[in-house]
């Protein structure tokens, strides 16, 4: 059986090789390699295997519409085949568009049913991240952060989850979920209260971010102290703007309806309490944090939304309510991806983050970390920085 040391050599072999003569070579290759992508330095193979008219890598960070870049289809074979290269420390998500028309996804009648039809999984690939209605496939590039199944890892003490029904007379829904952590040992301690840490958009939390699993390894680890984590369920994509965005009833809501409810069923140690987020649940976790920073100490912001787009203005003004704030969250966590929209993500929280650096750097008043993920925006991302949000948050007291 042949070896091949980089893809490009195989390629090259079977260039070399009369196209009547190359589907053996295909067949030894996907033998010796059984998972893709092939990572090589900044360079990633990616193949597919079947019969096709078309076949194209879908990325969100292609600029182009649709954000497609075709695979090549090897004369003589049923394999296709692209490389492309990344930075080396790359998590991006990405499917595979099969026999897709190739029109612009702008105006696009049905996208729903074009995606369910043409755009799928990779096959070879067994690193994935499913939501609700979609699973995609993972690229992790040499350098990237770990991206491991947390659920998987079955020496850690684990905690326990107890799912509420949360109604809220201020935000006037009823019945919404929140799932509420509780980490190892919770109930033989019968008289240690423990910090508290609400996170929104709790569907996301408890499912495919898997928090409660990536606090039981950073509690058996040390990372991270012992924390009660209450996730709150949110409404529907549409709604969430409105809920969430400078929205003093959502505040509201979460000091004197959802933190009376998890002081009456758990012990919380009322002086160590924070908030997290990610998009506008980030815009909705600061709006919070800076109105009260004396009972929001701790702060996790994953890819807020500070710039250009719906809401524009409101969220603009977040810098200034940080710079002008007498008093911030002790804690405070935020990250951006490099490949998140310039003009909504990326520039204005790197604005943001210059200037929470110097007033750590000059006042001294809050322990701040920021960090640029090989990211675009998405739950992929999410997911992987998570746990160093969490450790820097709720690190161990020593």
């Amino acid at each position: 059986m042949p070896v091949w040391n980089s893809f490009l050599h195989f390629v090259q072999q079977a260039q070399q090789t009369p196209p009547d003569q190359r589907q053996p070579l295909v067949d030894e290759l996907l033998q010796q390699r059984t998972t893709w992508p092939w990572v090589e330095g900044r360079r990633a193979a990616f193949v597919y295997v079947g019969p096709a008219q078309r076949v194209a890598l879908n990325m969100d960070t292609f600029e182009t519409d649709p954000p497609f870049m075709p695979l090549v289809p090897l004369e003589g074979t049923n394999l296709w085949y692209l490389q492309v290269d990344f930075e080396r420390d790359d998590l991006l998500d990405y499917l595979l568009a099969v026999d897709d028309p190739m029109t612009p996804l702008k105006g696009e009648a049905n996208l729903l049913a074009r995606i369910q039809q043409h755009w799928r999984v990779d096959a070879r690939n067994p690193r994935r991240i499913s939501t609700t209605g979609l699973e995609t496939s993972i690229l992790r590039m040499g350098e990237a952060r770990p991206f491991p199944d947390w659920s998987t890892m079955t020496r850690v003490p684990r905690g326990t989850v107890t799912e509420h029904d949360f109604s809220s007379v201020q935000m006037g829904f009823t019945d919404r979920k929140l799932w509420v952590y509780t980490p190892p040992g919770y109930d033989a301690a019968p008289d240690r209260e423990y910090p508290l840490l609400v996170l929104l958009d709790g569907q996301w939390m408890i499912g495919p971010l898997q928090v409660p699993f990536i606090a039981d390894a950073l509690i058996k680890h040390g990372r991270m102290q012992p924390v009660i984590i209450a996730m709150k369920q949110s409404g529907s994509q549409a709604d969430r703007l409105k809920d969430y965005v400078s929205n003093d009833r959502h505040y509201a809501a979460i000091l004197t309806e959802l933190l009376p409810l998890l002081q009456t069923e758990y012990r919380i140690d009322p002086v160590n309490m924070g908030l997290g987020g990610a998009d506008v649940g980030a815009i909705a976790a600061a709006h919070a944090a800076l109105k009260n920073p004396a009972v929001f100490s701790h702060l996790i912001m994953m890819s807020p939304p500070l710039g250009k787009g719906a809401a524009r203005q409101q969220l603009a003004d977040y810098a200034t309510r940080f710079k002008e704030s007498r008093h911030l969250p002790r804690k405070i966590f935020q990250s951006v991806g490099r490949y998140e929209t310039p003009g909504r993500f990326y520039k204005p929280g790197l604005a943001l983050a210059d200037l929470l650096q110097q007033r750590q750097e000059h006042r001294g008043d809050i322990d701040y970390r920021f960090v640029v993920l090989g990211s675009g925006h998405g739950l992929v991302a999410f997911r992987s920085i998570l746990p160093e949000a969490l450790a820097h948050t709720f690190p161990v007291e020593v």
